[in-house]
């Protein structure tokens, strides 16, 4: 009977994964939105359907892909979820209605208290003390913008949390005036109206502009009116295959409404009297109108490709994966013999859980058009994947309940700092000038970061090691050995890898920049991986420690490559410089001290372990070295 578990959960999650390809489904009533939420825009330089601008911009809002319209009634309360393309067809063509939704997520209570916003969950404040609407936050617009103007002129890394509080609203609620500009005239359904009222503004508008660059009075009402517009997603296409794509703004002057704008007012009227079929036959319409332009036909079939992948989210579902393999292989370290069905069991979810990662990374560099690794996000998702694939292979070779235990422990959280990671939005964004280009993608980054996913795998074997030889009984003198031979083997690949990753970024670098790059904090990190590696062999090869020393050295190394993937990034010089990450900052600190807390736990005598407790006996003589086992 329990020859069949592995295959029968194995099954079972499969189909559980599988059943996402359908796509989404159109809800019975309401509007048919999947195909507008498959519909091509640009926003933040690269090409993406509506879908993922709208969880992208809801994700910035709300830090959750959907909304809780009624978030008064707490998680288990009944609420209603909408989705985010819902939320954004709302916003685009009823922004009465939407002004009323809870997007915004407000964590200060100072800034709670700046607004005069209901401080708790309230029914009658349409309010559960932290997500409030927009009609709610505007009578207070004057006060915060007077705040933020203050907040502003202090350096990021010296605000208070306050400050920062003020400036991450303002920025949300500039992203969402922008998404309600997005379609201009069109909004209302009544496009001959809408554009005529629309230019006057407009007129009115630069009139102000004028008047201010002369230093003559104006009405400041009409240059901010401008401002959202001029920020607005690029939603018409202003020519054939390879053309560029405009905002709204910049069409209104044609003599005949450009297709796009008919096409979004024809769906904007049908919205708002609520005709389903009229709405699917709108956004029918206008992709028809852009396959028979010729408009970014790759687009057209990238949009509903994306919206797929939206909505299988293939890295949570690899996390879930990862959650029940790495529990089944605990099992298996307390009675090997007993539970061969649940080592069996973990194996065969990580090999799942590895097809799914996989099919995401390929699906994004299709997507993309680039190698999986381009962006600190999908590091985090190379580094799991990678991690995961050397646990398997450890545990062919060493079919123990180790290698599919550090598989799903690395997969698990590095789906999960990618999970966090992705909170700051678009996760495809525009490559900087110096990094658009493939080969050296393909080839510096991905080897180097094989390299670190290597250097962690190490790392989290000797953690399992002094945690299972310290607070258990499990770890035999063979175990250990296996132990032993599992670092050193993945210690020669992180070695190789890194090292011939790290020449390669030098040569990169030399090339785009001079030698001068060879001070950049990022590079020197990562010779300080190679180095690691290198003093691990040469103390191993040499006597210098034996098992539990080399055990100690490998979780170093993941202080170490920590540090070269997020320490060096937050240091606010070199060209990887990202910016510092308050939150980001704490977790490192927090993982290192985990890792210098267990390195501190392995030099304590064998005779106090548990599992070396009966089997040590001292020496005579001196006392052994910290790293020799005694």
């Amino acid at each position: 009977m329990k020859r069949w578990i592995p295959i029968a959960l194995t099954l079972v999650l499969a189909a559980w994964v599988l059943s996402f390809l359908r796509g989404p489904k159109d809800p019975a009533e309401g509007m048919p939105l999947r195909g507008f939420g498959s519909l091509p825009v640009v926003q933040n330089g690269r090409h993406q359907p509506i879908d993922s601008l709208a969880r992208n911009s809801l994700l910035l809002l709300r830090k959750k892909q959907t909304l809780n319209t009624e978030p008064w009634k707490g998680e288990f309360g009944g609420p209603k979820i909408i989705s985010a393309t819902a939320w954004l067809a709302e916003l685009m063509f009823d922004a009465a209605a939407a002004e009323q939704q809870p997007c915004f997520r407000i964590d200060n209570a100072d800034v709670i208290g700046l607004l005069g916003l209901p401080a708790g969950k309230s029914e009658a404040g349409r309010t559960d003390g932290k997500h409030y609407a927009w009609n709610q936050i505007a009578p207070g617009m004057t006060r915060l913008r007077a705040e933020v103007s203050r907040a502003s002129e202090i350096k990021e890394d010296l605000r208070t949390a306050y400050d920062k509080g003020l400036v991450n609203l303002w920025d949300g609620l500039s992203l969402y005036q922008t998404l309600r500009a997005a379609v201009g005239p069109a909004s209302e359904g009544k496009l001959a109206d809408g554009v005529a009222a629309f230019r006057k503004q407009l007129e009115r508008s630069r009139a102000a502009f004028n008047a201010q660059m002369e230093g003559q009075p104006f009405e400041s009402a009409d240059l901010e009116w401008v401002k959202p517009h001029l920020n607005a997603p690029l939603m018409v296409p202003t020519a054939a295959k390879g053309g560029e794509w405009a905002r709204v703004l910049q069409t209104v002057d044609l003599p005949e409404p450009h297709y796009a704008l008919t096409g979004y007012a024809a769906m904007a009227a049908a919205y708002r009297a609520k005709d389903a079929a009229g709405f699917g036959k709108a956004v029918s319409d206008y992709r028809g109108k852009l396959e028979a332009a010729g408009i970014h036909e790759a687009d057209l079939k990238k949009g509903p490709r994306e919206q797929l992948l939206n909505f299988i989210e293939p890295f949570y579902r690899g996390m879930v994966i990862s959650v029940l393999a790495f529990l089944l292989s605990i099992f298996v370290w307390f009675a090997p013999e007993r539970f061969e069905w649940a080592r069996k069991s973990a194996v065969w979810l990580m090999v799942l859980a590895l097809v799914v990662m996989s099919a995401g990374l390929v699906a994004r560099m299709v997507l993309e058009g680039r190698p999986p690794v381009t962006n600190l996000y999908s590091s985090a998702l190379f580094i799991g994947w990678a991690a995961a694939a050397l646990g398997l292979v450890l545990e062919v070779i060493w079919p123990r309940a180790i290698g599919v235990a550090v598989s799903s422990m690395l997969g698990f959280g590095t789906l999960m700092i990618a999970h966090f990671l992705s909170l700051d939005g678009d996760t495809m964004i525009m490559l900087r000038a110096v990094l658009d280009t493939n080969f050296w993608l393909a080839t510096h980054v991905v080897i180097v970061t094989l390299g670190y996913a290597a250097t962690f795998v190490a790392g989290i074997i000797g953690m399992i090691y002094v945690i299972r030889g310290f607070f258990t009984r499990h770890v035999t003198k063979e175990m250990g050995k296996a132990f032993a031979s599992m670092v050193f083997a993945i210690v020669c690949f992180g070695a190789l890898f890194s090292f011939v990753g790290t020449v390669l970024g030098g040569i990169w670098a030399d090339q785009s920049w001079g030698r001068f790059w060879g001070w950049d904090p990022k590079e020197n990190g990562a010779l300080i991986i190679v180095l690691w590696n290198a003093l691990i062999l040469h103390a191993r090869m040499g006597g210098l420690v034996r098992e539990r020393g080399l055990m100690n050295l490998a979780i170093f190394g993941n202080v170490v490559t920590s540090w070269s993937w997020f320490g060096t990034n937050m240091l606010g010089i070199g060209l990887h410089s990202y910016g510092f990450m308050g939150a980001a900052f704490m977790a490192l600190l927090a993982w290192m001290g985990v890792n210098v807390l267990l390195i501190g736990i392995g030099m304590i005598p064998q005779r106090y372990w548990g599992s070396f407790r009966a089997k040590v006996k001292e020496p005579a003589g001196a006392p052994a070295m910290p790293g020799a086992t005694a």
